[in-house]
């Protein structure tokens, strides 16, 4: 068993727990004003959750003090599932670009070319949630393809192979 002796430890030991719990990859896509101009902006996720099928809500946690965040607030958005070959859109969207994504127009809100499966949504309400807002969709529409997911665990990324029934 760890025991923190600082502030900072615990939060390091906290980290790290949680970081054992495997998750997908998902980026957040969306059209918000920035300098007086509509852009397409992204964000990559780990905190996303189906709430719930009757209305279907879907929740993303999203980081107080990233630029995009007071844009999203109010905004349609769309979530997007990564395939396990989209490495590189999950670190464009994080913050260090190397690669330029291919957008689709959706209805209310852009998502990414090739998601393994995405989600598009209005917004159904916002909720305090410490360092982050927590961000409910009600989903309008959504759709899937075959093939395996991104995934992140232990401070790295996985593969999350695809299943057959």
């Amino acid at each position: 068993m760890m025991i923190a002796t600082s502030a900072q430890s615990s939060k390091q030991v906290l980290r790290g727990c949680l970081g054992r719990f495997a998750t997908g990859v998902a980026v957040v896509t969306f059209d918000g004003v920035a300098d007086g101009a509509v852009k397409r902006h992204g964000l990559t996720v780990n905190s996303f959750t189906s709430v719930s099928m009757d209305p279907p809500l879907v929740l993303v946690a999203i980081q107080r003090s990233v630029r995009a965040h007071a844009l999203l607030t109010g905004r349609a958005f769309t979530v997007n599932v990564l395939g396990a070959e989209q490495r590189d859109l999950a670190m464009h969207f994080a913050g260090k670009p190397h690669v330029e994504p291919a957008w689709v127009e959706g209805t209310r809100a852009p998502r990414l070319s090739g998601a393994v499966s995405w989600f598009e949504c209005t917004p159904w309400t916002e909720h305090d949630g410490g360092d982050h807002t927590l961000f409910l969709g009600k989903v309008e529409r959504f759709d899937h393809r075959p093939g395996p997911c991104l995934g992140f665990a232990d401070g790295t990324f996985i593969t999350i192979p695809e299943t057959t029934p």
